[in-house]
């Protein structure tokens, strides 16, 4: 799997929407097509999210556009983007061609961005489970996981209600799902984590902090009749301890949240939504 983290600048100072993790999915898909159609559509229809995306990070001016910003002429942004199912090396291949080795521009609506720079690292199952079962075997209960979302992140606590709190049970069992839906199926015997969405709630506590918790409505997608589809979502930094929990236990948990780094959290990864950074505090 795949983290990769473009430094783009503007090309000129130019208004994007508030949330505007769908204008970029859209541009990545069209950058994606003009060197790989087959890779493009793949992502596109991907079930499980082939490509998480954070929108652009950084600082804004206001805009007199509703529901919109403005970005700032020499200013720096960033975009995270994430590659977590290992069958998907294309995709990361994709990426590299199109933002590398083809073209360096980032088409959006109003304006356009040039890539700076591309970084990008690597990893597997094996090695995330590995340095999570070092660190529970090191430190016991006093560790802690600090979670930054940094995009609003959609959870669903089922298939009509999303979740706008970081509760530990939803937050772990989504990056669950998706963690043993990404093993490679050889391996899936040795790296399945059996845990319950009731393991979370008994063997965790969440601390959001509440002076950075907010909730969004974001655009996901376009009917048919190109009217939006809105979700909700929350940004917020939070804080899981454990609590009594074994060995195994610290092990999975913090597996799954360096997980998350590569596969996002909740539903929309690839349309801006779900983006985390994760402390593990000794």
């Amino acid at each position: 799997m795949r983290r990769i983290e473009l430094t783009v600048e503007p090309e000129g100072s130019f208004p994007v929407p508030t949330a505007n993790g769908y204008q970029i999915y859209g541009a990545v898909l069209s950058a994606l097509n003009g060197v790989d159609e087959d890779v493009s559509t793949r992502v596109h229809d991907s079930s499980i999210g082939s490509l998480t995306n954070s929108g652009l990070l950084g600082t804004f001016d206001e805009s007199h556009r509703d529901h919109h910003k403005r970005v700032i002429r020499d200013e720096t942004y960033t975009l995270k983007l994430g590659v977590a199912d290992p069958r998907d090396q294309e995709v990361f291949q994709a990426l590299a061609d199109a933002f590398v080795f083809s073209d360096d521009t980032l088409e959006l609506a109003d304006g356009n961005f040039r890539v700076r720079d591309f970084a990008s690292t690597n990893t597997t199952h094996e090695d995330l489970l590995t340095k999570a079962s070092e660190i529970a075997a090191r430190k016991h209960n006093t560790f802690e996981i600090k979670v930054r979302f940094e995009t609003p992140t959609c959870v669903k606590e089922s298939s009509n209600i999303t979740n706008m709190f970081p509760a530990r049970q939803h937050v772990f069992a989504s990056i669950l799902h998706k963690w043993n839906t990404t093993i490679p199926d050889e391996r899936a015997d040795e790296f399945k984590i059996a845990m319950t969405r009731e393991d979370f709630g008994t063997n965790l506590i969440e601390k959001p902090d509440a002076d950075t918790y907010e909730t969004h409505t974001v655009l996901v997608n376009r009917g048919e009749d190109g009217g939006p589809i809105l979700r909700q979502g929350f940004t917020a930094d939070c804080t899981y301890k454990f609590k009594g929990a074994s060995e195994a236990i610290r092990t999975a948990v913090t597996a799954l949240a360096l997980f998350s780094e590569y596969a996002g959290v909740g539903a929309f990864v690839s349309r801006g939504c779900g983006t985390v950074s994760v402390e593990v505090k000794e």
